[in-house]
This record gives C-alpha cells, sequence and structure tokens, in this order.
C-alpha cells in the first residue's frame, strides 16, 4: 500500500504526537500514514534538507511560533515554510497554528501560498483525517476559521514584511531604536516610519513601543 510521508513541526513535542497517533491510526482508503515529528526550526530545517535528497514529505505541517522568546534568532514555521518551497517544492506545506489573524494569515499566503491553513482550536481527528485525504488529491484545505480569515483578507492586501518582522523582534528583546538602524542597515527615520505604520496597521496610532510589541505577539508576527 502507498505510503504518505507527513512532517509535523510545532515546539509542543506533545502537539506533534497527537497529530502522529491520530494520523498513522486512522484507516484510509487508498494509503497508510508515516509522521515524523520536529520541535525547533532547527531539527524541521534539517529534516526538510535531507527529504530534498532523498524521499521526499508528501506533506509538512507547521506552526508559525518555533522560538522561544529568549531566542537570538527569530526564525519561524514561515521562514521553513519559505525553505520547503525552495528545497522541495512537490511538497505540500499546511499550517497548523493557533493565530486566525488576517494580517499575519495574510503575510503567510504573500511568502508561502501554503495548501492548507488550520486553526488550532479547530483541529481534532475528522478534520485531521478530511486535511490529509483533500491535501493530497486537491488542495487546498481550511478550517472554518482560518476560511474566514482568507476571506476577510481579500478585502487587505498589506503585508508586515520582512523589514518590519526584524524591527518588531529587535523591539521585543529590548533594542533602541537607534541601535535597530544599523541592525537592519537601515536609517533610523526609516525605522521610525516604519514604526508609526505598524501602530496605525495595528490600530494602535497613540501606543507606544510596548502596545506595540503586545499586539505584534497577540498577532503572531513575534
Amino acid at each position: 500500500m502507498e505510503i504518505v510521508r507527513i512532517l509535523a513541526v510545532d515546539d509542543h513535542e506533545m502537539t506533534t504526537l497527537g497529530y502522529k497517533y491520530i494520523l498513522e491510526g486512522e484507516q484510509f482508503d487508498n494509503f497508510e500514514v508515516r509522521v515524523d515529528n520536529a520541535t525547533s526550526y532547527e531539527m524541521g530545517k534539517e529534516k526538510i534538507e535531507f527529504s530534498s535528497r532523498s524521499l521526499k514529505y508528501d506533506i509538512i505541517l507547521l506552526d508559525i511560533q518555533l522560538f522561544p522568546t529568549h531566542a537570538k534568532e527569530n526564525k519561524s514555521g514561515e521562514d521553513l515554510g519559505i525553505l520547503a518551497r525552495q528545497l522541495v517544492p512537490e511538497s505540500k506545506v499546511v499550517f497548523m497554528s493557533s493565530f486566525s489573524d488576517n494580517l499575519r494569515i495574510n503575510s503567510i499566503f504573500k511568502s508561502v501560498d501554503p495548501d492548507g491553513y488550520m486553526v488550532k482550536s479547530e483541529i481534532d481527528e475528522k478534520s485531521l483525517r478530511a486535511m490529509v485525504e483533500t491535501v493530497i488529491t486537491k488542495p487546498p484545505y481550511y478550517t472554518a476559521g482560518a476560511f474566514a480569515a482568507i476571506r476577510r483578507r481579500m478585502t487587505n492586501d498589506v503585508v508586515v514584511d520582512d523589514l518590519d518582522k526584524k524591527i518588531l523582534y529587535y523591539l521585543s528583546i529590548g533594542t533602541r531604536t537607534k541601535d535597530i538602524a544599523p541592525l537592519i542597515s537601515s536609517a533610523t527615520t526609516t525605522v521610525e516610519s516604519r514604526k508609526r505604520q505598524l501602530k496605525a496597521l495595528f490600530g494602535i496610532e497613540s501606543g507606544n513601543d510596548i502596545s506595540l510589541i503586545e499586539e505584534a505577539r497577540k498577532k503572531g508576527f513575534i
């Protein structure tokens, strides 16, 4: 029988083990499922790179946040999705995230164009099975919350780009605005302008940097 190979990447090991237990226990009509797990960006990157040289994964499941707050760099599931598109374009990429904010999903769709998006609060055995069957045969697959956010996304084409994410990250670890500029090869005025744009985008025009960081965390950007 055909084997569908899945890589599940989430910084909570119990989550990936749950996906493995459910999917490997399901009785699919024409195939069996085998799930590999990774609990960090580095582990996921290593497995994707290895698969690009050997037997490729059919589906790659990615959480968005894969780094602790004290991490030295803010590599995320989005970065892994971009890497997967480059190294294993045949693999289907599905995000499994607690974030259903349309701005965050907009960023994911612009950078990765995934084959599915599942809001974690909506994941159960039935939806996991449906996701695999749909993504393998005729993607995409979305849970209800993800689909609603995608519909909202269609009316807003604003994207938080890589430079914005770097600014948010450095602010989150306490870097002063004037010290961020050389770290991202930009002028201080550019950093200030980007901060104002982000505050307007997040609806906190009168907020300070702490408010900006809190809102960015809520939306899954840091």
